[in-house]
């Protein structure tokens, strides 16, 4: 199921989030355009850097191991 694999895909770059304060939660899932919607949490939330955190760490950890997804979202 592609929610289940997007959700092992997050749990392999949490432990980076969470060192640093923050996290990841899956908000929304639209399996027809192969969009993934995110929120960063704690830490995460504020940081100046959340937009690279999202498209370098997040985005990328879920299209290598779930090649459908076409983009993913910051909520």
């Amino acid at each position: 199921m592609l929610r289940e694999r997007v959700e092992e895909a997050l749990s392999g770059i949490r432990p980076a989030l969470q060192a640093d304060g923050g996290d990841v939660e899956l908000v929304d899932l639209d399996e027809e355009n192969g969009i993934v919607t995110v929120e960063l949490q704690g830490a995460c939330s504020g940081c100046p850097s959340a937009q690279i955190t999202l498209a370098m760490g997040v985005e990328r950890a879920i299209k290598e191991k779930v090649p459908e997804i076409k983009e993913v979202r910051s909520s």
